[in-house]
Formats: C-alpha cells, sequence, structure tokens
C-alpha cells in the first residue's frame, strides 16, 4: 500500500499551553532512542529518526534528563536541533535520575531539578527549553516547593513554561498554585481514558495542554505483534497486563477491527491510531516514540486529515466492544 504523505496542514497545529508556541499534534517522543529499555537502538538510527521527524513535519520534541543513563536522549537531539532551533519546540524533564546502582531515583528537590536543568540545557546545546516538566512527583518533596524551582527557572529564561508529568489532578491543583502551568503529561490511548474523567476537563477549562505517552500502547496498538509470548525475553512489555493472558486476547482482536477500519480509510493502523488519540476534545499532542526513521514516518502520517464521521462511529464502536482494558497506571 502506497501511503499518504505525512505532511501536516498547517491549521493542524496547537499551541502549547495558554500563551505557548504552535506544536505539531504528533511529537517525538525521545525514550526509545536513548537505548536504556529499548532493544536495538543505536546512534546512526536515532540521529536519522530526528532528522525523519522534522522532515515530516514534527517540529516538537520531548526528552528528559533521565532518557539514558547518561542524558543519552538529550545528546542526540543536541547534535541535530540546533541547526533549526527557531524551528523547533522541546520539552524537557527533570526529577528521575539513574542512581549509581542503575536504577532510576526520584529526587524532585529544587536544588536538584536546577542541576538537572543545566546539564540538559548543556547536552542539547540551547541556552532554553520551551517546556520543562516535573518529570514525576517525588514523595519526600512537596509539589509545590518542585514547581516553586521550575518557576525560579522560567524567571531566569532557561524554560520558557512550566508542565507536570505523571501527576494526579490533585497534585496537578497543587503545582499550578504555585507555579502556572502550560501543560500537563499523562498515559492516555484508545485503551486507558481515565484522563478523561476529571484531569482533561480541569486542563481544558484552564487552557492547559495536555501532551500523551503510551498513545499505541507500547506497540500494541500499532499493529505488528502478533504475538505477545513471542517477545524478547528482555523487553519490558512482557511486564504489562495488556500483554498478557486474556487481555491479550481481546487487544489483538481489537487491533483486528482497527486494522479493518484503517483499511477503509487508506491509513496503517498506527495512523488510525493516533489520529484518534490527538484528535479527542482537549489533546495537544500525542507522543510517539521511535528508534527508526521508518516508525516515525509512519506515525507522523496520522497528521493531515480527517476521519469520516462513520470511521469516528466504527471507532468507538470497536472501543465499547472492547471493554475496560487493564491498566498499569490510573490518572482520573
Amino acid at each position: 500500500m502506497t501511503l499518504p504523505s505525512p505532511t501536516p496542514a498547517p491549521s493542524s497545529r496547537r499551541n502549547l499551553g495558554p500563551d505557548g508556541p504552535l506544536v505539531s499534534p504528533v511529537a517525538l517522543g525521545c525514550w526509545p532512542i536513548a537505548g536504556v529499555t529499548t532493544l536495538g537502538a543505536n546512534e546512526a538510527d536515532s540521529l536519522a529518526t530526528i532528522q525523519a521527524a522534522l522532515d515530516a513535519g514534527i517540529n516538537y520534541f520531548d526528552t528528559a534528563y533521565c532518557y539514558g543513563a547518561n542524558g543519552e536522549s538529550d545528546s542526540l537531539l543536541g547534535q541535530v536541533l540546533p541547526a533549526v532551533r527557531d524551528d523547533v519546540v522541546i520539552a524537557a524533564k527533570g526529577g528521575i535520575h539513574y542512581n549509581d546502582a542503575g536504577q532510576q531515583a526520584q529526587d524532585a528537590r529544587p536544588e536538584t531539578l536546577a542541576a538537572e536543568c543545566e546539564q540538559s540545557l548543556s547536552r542539547l546545546r540551547t541556552e532554553r527549553v520551551e517546556l520543562f516538566y516535573l518529570h514525576s512527583p517525588d514523595p519526600n518533596v512537596p509539589v509545590s516547593e518542585s514547581a516553586g524551582a521550575i518557576a525560579r527557572l522560567i524567571e531566569q529564561g532557561k524554560v520558557l513554561s512550566a508542565g507536570a508529568s505523571n501527576c494526579t489532578l490533585a497534585q496537578i491543583e497543587e503545582f499550578h498554585a504555585a507555579c502556572p502551568l502550560a501543560a500537563v503529561q499523562l498515559p492516555y490511548n484508545m485503551l486507558q481514558r481515565d484522563i478523561e474523567q476529571q484531569t482533561l476537563p480541569w486542563c481544558r477549562e484552564r487552557g492547559i495542554a495536555v501532551c500523551v505517552y503510551w498513545p499505541l500502547m507500547k506497540g500494541l496498538l500499532a499493529g505488528g505483534i502478533a504475538d505477545a509470548a513471542k517477545l524478547d525475553s528482555a523487553d519490558n512489555r512482557r511486564q504489562y497486563p495488556m500483554y498478557q493472558g486474556e487481555e491479550w486476547v481481546k487487544n489483538r482482536k481489537f487491533v483486528d477491527r482497527l486494522q479493518e477500519i484503517a483499511a477503509e480509510a487508506g491509513r496503517t493502523v498506527a495512523q488510525l491510531v493516533v489520529h484518534w488519540t490527538f484528535s479527542q476534545p482537549g489533546i495537544t499532542a500525542a507522543l510517539c516514540g521511535a528508534k527508526r526513521p521508518w516508525q516515525i514516518e509512519e506515525t507522523a502520517g496520522a497528521m493531515g486529515w480527517m476521519l469520516t464521521a462513520e470511521q469516528a462511529a466504527a471507532i468507538e464502536d470497536a472501543i465499547a466492544a472492547r471493554g475496560h482494558a487493564a491498566a498499569k497506571r490510573v490518572f482520573t
């Protein structure tokens, strides 16, 4: 099948927060290129993937201090983006790092967030980032203190706006009271829609952007996994309920139906799913991970077109028929 051009219509870009820059509704999520839990990542392919995202019309790149044991994601972006710096939007994060044992550890103290922001700016080879998230609330640090640290980074011009990631609505409210939010980041996809209950309406009322990860549920909704039991033994997707037992059987049937709808639309199932995701009310952008150019080229093809009313209805019918799906994280 010949895929339609992935170049997005100009009108498809949305504001990143109340007064933020315009961003493409598909963002490159840079966790995979860091190569920490994704198998087979390498520098050549990662650099080519970043360039492919630019070529496909993506101007929004999402990275983090802990994407890579030594900031590999930031450093890779720093090799490509300075040449187009004024044309791209970078979201970075702080508050999680790798400890001496090689394990992720939370530390969202103000001094840590300031230090991690400085290191990310150095790796990215830029003087500022458009958005800086608290990557995850630290149970030992009040969210308001972490928010205050990011507010100071904004005052210093190192950060243009603030974000909160992986927070409950109560934590988002606490952050927003201390430092006005431009964006929140949470998991969301066709099978994990709990943020529609409270968080998404709250953000919509305030013009706060909602940038979601796992739109393809770590590849499940991309349609390319025929048998979860055959995933590599080191593949961390084996840990997720959606890839196990009866949940997997239901999900495969669901994806088969989505593939039928996608074929009718002349799209791949990944394009259909990502398009549906960023088309939901209040969703600003879907963060699509990739470690090979063809992966981001495909998901960029979710932009620049519209579902018909019949196709949208067919998708909702398929979601309803699938029923409630097991989720590893729940945010309302």
